[in-house]
């Protein structure tokens, strides 16, 4: 059985093909492979020869279609993706991703329909949740607060009130949520994916909190260890091998109409907690600035993962202060220029 994992040298998808090779697949990687010069297969013990990669720019519709040739299951986790400032920070941010994403999305279905492909895991997100419960503390969603049964298809045009994703990016996964939901006789799953951590995560503009805190630790005190807002802010962290994990057992129990789950460890922690800890890893007397000037997102955005568990037989592995630990040593690594396998 042949899988597909387009955006497969990225950093999620580096980790799921990880574990794919590791279970005996016949694994294809359909990408831009403009990262490849990350290092992000090789720096996971995965030779050029373990898998096939297929060059493919998925925004046109027909190397999309020659990229899903021959696939039994795809992993779709090709995105225009980042972090706060990457995504959000101007109007024009928001409508890059939002059109990216969503002539992605359209063009992978619509090849996967036409191949005849099996199933479908699609890495949605958080950030389909509205926005207006997230500027409270201890927000907790499960996934009936988004719950598109098949009647609830046309929520766009009722005016449905739960509707209301982060910007242009939630937007965009909550389009490709529904096209899923529309398409018949191929098993779907959705990934409702919260903030997963890890090695191979961007750094720079893409990163998000937990590697550009680190970034900062290691580079410390020739850059200031500076935190956007009060710290208080909260945030679901996963590392980046359970999501992996989650989203194979994911990819064995999709259904139609779509099995749809969170992916998180379901535990708040606070941007201030996180700071703390890595100023401890670093081993630095690191002075922690907050800046409550600066843009913070949500307050608050935890994913109950009751259901994953249940219908998965998954849970978290990997504790916050392990995966803590392994990243910090692959980010000061990955900065000092040192081989990464």
């Amino acid at each position: 059985m042949k899988t597909i994992v387009t955006g497969g040298v990225g950093f999620i998808g580096s980790h799921l093909v990880k574990r794919l090779f590791e279970q005996n697949k016949e694994v294809i990687v359909a990408s831009d492979l403009s990262k490849l010069d990350s290092e992000n297969l090789s720096s996971l013990g995965i030779k050029p020869f373990d898998v096939e990669l297929r060059k493919a720019d998925l925004s046109d519709y027909h190397q999309a279609l020659r990229a899903i040739e021959g696939a039994d299951i795809v992993f779709h986790l090709a995105a225009r993706v980042g972090g706060l400032k990457y995504l959000h920070s101007t109007e024009m941010a928001e409508l890059a991703a939002l059109q990216a994403n969503l002539m992605i999305d359209a063009n992978v279905f619509r090849a996967c329909l036409e191949k005849g492909v099996r199933k479908i895991v699609y890495a949605s997100s958080c950030a389909v949740y509205p926005m207006d419960r997230q500027f409270s503390y201890g927000t907790v969603f499960t996934e009936d607060n988004l719950e598109l049964s098949q009647n609830q298809f046309n929520i766009l045009s009722t005016g449905y009130s739960e509707i209301n994703p982060d910007g242009g990016y939630g937007w965009s996964k909550l389009m490709g949520e529904i096209e899923l939901g529309w398409m018949k006789n191929i098993d779907i799953g959705i990934a409702r994916i919260f903030n997963i951590y890890g090695e191979n995560e961007p750094l720079g503009a893409r990163g998000h909190v937990i590697s550009d805190l680190i970034n900062k630790a290691v580079l410390y005190p020739g850059e200031e260890f500076v935190v956007r807002g009060d710290g208080k802010q909260s945030r679901d962290f996963l590392y980046v091998s359970d999501c992996a994990d989650a989203l194979l057992k994911l990819g064995e129990k999709a259904s139609n109409p779509p099995m749809t789950v969170n992916i998180g460890s379901g535990k708040a922690v606070s941007i201030g907690t996180v700071a703390e800890k890595i100023a401890e890893l670093s081993g630095k007397d690191i002075k922690i600035t907050y800046d409550s000037v600066k843009s913070v997102g949500p307050l608050s955005r935890t994913g109950d993962i009751t259901r994953t568990k249940a219908l998965l037989n998954w849970h978290p592995k990997v504790s916050l202060d392990k995966g803590l630990r392994c990243t910090y040593t692959w980010v000061k690594k990955r900065l000092k220029g040192e081989k990464l396998s």
